[in-house]
């Protein structure tokens, strides 16, 4: 029987297919947003601003102590292109859907997934929280320790992921088929190394996670002046006119501690600050650090015990200008992920956008009269976000 000429339709649908399968990362995150973007009659630019839950003081006593609703927000930017061009032939668009998505498809979607996906990872930078173990094997204890941080942090019971580097996966593995009962869980372990959901959590393996490289934080660092508040942090006792920290650098400061979300008491944690920005010293030694989350040391938003001493010494995670492994342990509400429909051009051979499960991709197709091909565009135009970086660890592990 012969083969049906493809239609722009079934090539855009089983492009997004093909994409949705491979993107693990951006498909276990918020994706709630899309619809908001490119809409007909209510367009939002390329921003949305995002709220956050609110937060709120509790008082004691018969007293009212009435208290102002401040809402907070961050902006989701939907800005990034990213998209595949190929040259199609008659020959090409004869084929049968499944050689075609096996021949043309699947090779072009891995690339254009891998880029999204490791252009999305790049929000471990704004994870403060992190169970470190550098240089070491991942094992199930440290995954409890990340558990522990994001049951702290209040993190919702449904909807949590555990994403492991391929090193990380392999430490895990072995060690984990004996708490599985289910027998396909049990048969995946063994033939593909997937390890299913254990310890609340669904495990998936990728590997694009980045390794992490700590700066070279020459110097004993410590706070230069007391009672700092917000996200600049005063520092000094570094070695002068030196690159100190990278973005991403996570540290704790000595005497500042992590208080409970919703009763404010200190839990006699140390608070983790992640760098925003690659700092460096002066030729006094001093350094600004842009830090996250903003130290806030009373009101609704509270998040530390008490603002830092002068000379309290930074503790900063890692081994300096030494690589180290990363996977990350998240709720589904930690980071953002959106698409926008892109517009339609006219005057082309064909042109058709789908959306599956969120991703909205674009196809356009125009005829090459000199060569006789029909080049051909994919596109996806997107953007991400950290939410809420509390309902996320990193985990530092090989």
């Amino acid at each position: 029987m012969p083969n049906t000429l493809l239609s722009p339709t079934a090539v855009t649908r089983e492009a997004l297919r093909v994409l949705h399968q491979k993107l693990n990362f951006v498909g276990s995150i918020t994706r709630e947003y899309d619809d908001s973007f490119a809409r007909q009659g209510a367009k939002v630019g390329d921003t949305l601003k995002v709220r956050l839950p609110n937060q709120y003081v509790v008082r004691t006593g018969s007293t009212l102590a009435a208290q102002d609703t401040t809402e907070t927000s961050v902006d989701l930017k939907v800005q990034t292109q990213k998209g595949v061009d190929l040259n199609f032939t008659s020959v090409d668009l004869t084929m049968s859907l499944d050689d075609f998505s096996d021949r043309v498809l699947e090779p072009a979607m891995s690339v254009l997934a891998a880029n999204i996906e490791a252009d999305a990872m790049s929000m471990y930078k704004d994870v403060y929280n992190q169970v470190s173990s550098p240089g070491a094997p991942a094992t199930f204890a440290k995954i409890l320790q990340g558990r522990k941080i994001l049951v702290d942090n209040l993190a919702p019971l449904a909807s949590r992921t555990c994403n492991l580097n391929t090193q990380d996966n392999v430490d895990l593995v072995d060690a984990l088929k004996g708490l599985f009962n289910d027998k396909t869980n049990l048969t995946k372990q063994y033939r593909e190394g997937f390890m299913g959901r254990t310890a609340g959590f669904d495990f998936m393996e990728n590997t694009l996670w980045p390794s992490h490289t700590p700066g070279a934080r020459p110097g004993t660092p410590a706070v230069s002046t007391a009672s700092q508040t917000g996200s600049s942090l005063a520092t000094s006792g570094w070695t002068a006119s030196q690159a100190v920290l990278k973005a991403g650098d996570v540290f704790t400061i000595a005497g500042v501690f992590r208080v409970h979300p919703e009763t404010k008491q200190p839990t006699g944690v140390l608070q983790s600050f992640v760098v925003t920005a690659d700092a460096s010293s002066n030729g006094s030694g001093l350094s600004t650090l842009q830090i996250s989350p903003a130290i806030i040391t009373s009101g609704a938003g509270q998040n530390v015990s008490n603002s830092p001493a002068a000379a309290a010494l930074l503790t900063v995670a890692g081994t300096a200008s030494t690589p180290h492994g990363l996977s990350m342990a998240y709720h589904q509400s930690a980071f953002a992920f959106a698409t926008a429909d892109m517009v339609m051009p006219r005057g082309v051979d064909f042109a058709a956008r789908e959306a599956f499960d969120g991703i909205s991709m674009r196809i356009v197709r125009q005829y090459d009269i000199n060569n006789d091909k029909f080049p051909c565009r994919l596109d996806v135009l997107y953007g991400f976000k950290t939410l809420r970086p509390q309902l996320a660890c990193r985990l530092a592990n090989n």
